[in-house]
């Protein structure tokens, strides 16, 4: 049958070429020729019984991580308009689309440009997309949310955060020192926040400041 089918559409090729295109009847051998070698290379190369395979565009799985949203409860999150936002962002980052769960977040911010909590989102959503890199675009949602509200600990927390996945370990210990001295002593992210700082200075001690530093005679 698929033979049938090329046949009949080389035929109205070859029509077409003669009635509409004007072929010059001298033409004609030449036309058909060149017309045939390429069924020949197709019927050498070609499988048109092979059935078709669909294949869909896919996003790889990636460095979102659960424990955020825990992180983000207890960081205040709030449960109004960001959650129903940041909810199905959660869900499109569970199934990889991370690209799209970062353009939904970018829509939230339009709608809502002074959440705080839809501008962490971003930027913890923008991370992901970016296999746990901290981008600029990141770097600027979470500024944006720490101008809006400057004593919230989430836009301190998840840059930081955004820094470790980065190797950026300086930037990140000290962001996360400086949130530590303000949070109180009853703040439920508080013993997570000083068990991140212990495991980073064994894993990279900070060097020590010298008190008296030797001078020249």
């Amino acid at each position: 049958m698929g033979w049938l089918i090329l046949l009949g559409f080389l035929l109205l090729l070859f029509g077409g070429l003669v009635f509409l295109g004007k072929l010059p009847r001298g033409a004609y051998e030449l036309t058909g020729a060149a017309l045939l070698l390429g069924v020949a290379g197709y019927a050498w190369q070609g499988h048109p019984g092979m059935a078709g395979v669909s294949v869909e565009p896919k996003e790889k799985a990636s460095s979102f991580d659960e424990s955020k949203i825990q992180s983000r409860t207890e960081m205040g999150e709030r449960f109004g308009t960001a959650r129903e936002w940041l909810v199905f962002s959660d869900a499109l980052n569970r199934s990889g689309k991370h690209g799209a769960a970062a353009n939904y977040l970018r829509n939230g911010v339009k709608e809502h440009p002074n959440d705080p909590d839809l501008w962490v989102g971003l930027g913890n959503a923008l991370v992901v997309h970016a296999d746990g890199i901290i981008t600029p675009a990141a770097q600027f949602a979470f500024q944006r949310a720490a101008d809006i509200s400057p004593e919230h600990p989430g836009p301190p927390f998840f840059l930081g955060l955004a820094y470790a996945q980065s190797g950026k370990i300086d930037q990140a210990r000290a962001i996360w020192a400086e949130l530590l001295k303000r949070s109180p002593e009853d703040a439920p992210w508080r013993e997570d926040l000083e068990s991140r700082l212990a495991a980073m200075e064994q894993m990279q001690p900070s060097l020590p400041t010298p008190e008296n530093p030797a001078t020249d005679n």
